[in-house]
């Protein structure tokens, strides 16, 4: 129930797949304890009581619309929204990927801070036309400084202050208390007790480049503890390609495919070392997962997944299959981190990607001060 006096903010999600739900609830989070109550708007995805729990918001708003409902123009979508945000105070609008920053800005006449979770959303020029035409009640965020800073070489006239980083983050605690233990992660994935295991999650698709993983796993191989397995987690379209690369290697019974695995980040202490091999990588979420859980991380030297490891993990050179069998041998011989070691890596992990951290930062964007009843 809500009354038209009450301080409101729209948050509007294109979908809550994958991620995106977890996007949704980090945002909303922005705004415990102030005096803004928060609508979370879904413009694609069927209703659902348990993503409205893991919405974090004062009200959740299922458009339903399927995804080829929403090409073109949108003209019902941005009727919908027009109805939705009329005599009820919203302060400004949160809106997540290039569809919803549309629709908020054709539906309403409020402030849009719209956030950017991948690269090449104003590559078009239709979009830079777009965004540069209604730029007054704009402004953007990435999820990293490569997001950042790509969307400010696309948006050249814009001030840096109207695009700035708000980094992804995760509830540490909560993270860690559905985190088991290594024993018991191994048991559920099926992995040996006694391996050294290198461990990786994501789709099996172009962007994550596990074919470098694989080769640069068959070449350090070698020299990695005897029984060592590399266990990737996940599925996708180049899973067939993906097996035959390793049966080629050699290394097949060296390598573990795991498929889909429900509440996946629950068993990253399964994994001795986590490898993030992808060539064109936002953010990362898995990075700061994995770090929750204590693991040592390597990953390729590009994107936003270097602003998340540099300093505290490994990084290689993208698609180096030979860097990455080193930093491999490396982290082998290295064995486990000290107690040093991982403070370190926490200490980041708080102070840059914890709620908390990212919560202080926003209300200090002046993109966001200037906003603020």
């Amino acid at each position: 129930m809500t009354t038209p006096t009450e301080l409101r903010v729209l948050q509007f999600c294109h979908g809550y797949d994958g991620p995106f739900l977890d996007c949704a609830r980090q945002y909303a989070s922005l705004f415990v304890g102030t005096p803004y109550k928060v609508t979370t708007v879904y413009l694609t995805g069927a209703p659902s009581v348990e993503v409205e729990r893991g919405s974090a918001s004062d009200e959740v708003v299922f458009l339903d619309y399927r995804s080829r409902d929403v090409r073109g123009l949108k003209l019902k979508a941005i009727r919908d929204i027009k109805r939705l945000v009329a005599g009820r105070n919203f302060k400004f609008c949160i809106a997540h990927r290039f569809k919803p920053i549309y629709v908020a800005l054709l539906g309403t006449d409020l402030p849009v801070i719209g956030v950017h979770h991948g690269f090449g959303d104003y590559q078009r020029l239709s979009r830079k036309l777009f965004a540069n035409c209604l730029r007054k009640r704009l402004a953007l965020l990435g999820v990293s400084n490569a997001v950042r800073d790509e969307i400010r070489a696309c948006l050249p006239s814009w001030p840096a202050e109207r695009i700035e980083t708000l980094y992804n983050r995760i509830d540490i605690a909560a993270v860690q208390a559905e985190q088991v233990c290594r024993d018991d992660a191994r048991a559920h994935l099926g992995l040996p007790q006694d391996a050294w295991v290198v461990g990786n999650v994501g789709r099996l698709h172009p962007d994550k480049d596990q074919a470098t993983l694989i080769r640069g796993f068959a070449q350090a191989l070698p020299q990695l503890p005897a029984g060592s397995l590399l266990a990737i987690m996940g599925s996708g379209r180049l899973e067939s390609s993906l097996k035959a690369l390793a049966a080629e290697l050699g290394v097949s019974a060296s390598v573990r495919f795991l498929g889909q695995v429900p509440q996946g980040r629950r068993y990253f202490k399964a994994f001795d070392v986590f490898a993030l091999t992808s060539d064109h990588e936002p953010f990362g979420m898995v990075l700061l997962e994995a770090m929750a859980a204590g693991v040592p991380l390597i990953c390729s030297d590009c994107g936003g997944g270097r602003e998340v490891v540099e300093g505290v993990g490994r990084l290689f050179a993208l698609a180096d299959r030979a860097a990455l069998a080193s930093q491999l041998r490396a982290q082998a011989l290295a064995a486990q981190p000290s107690a040093d070691q991982q403070e370190v890596a926490f200490s980041r992990l708080q102070a840059c990607f914890s709620d908390a951290s990212v919560v202080r930062r926003f209300w200090t964007l002046p993109l966001v001060t200037g906003l603020r009843a």
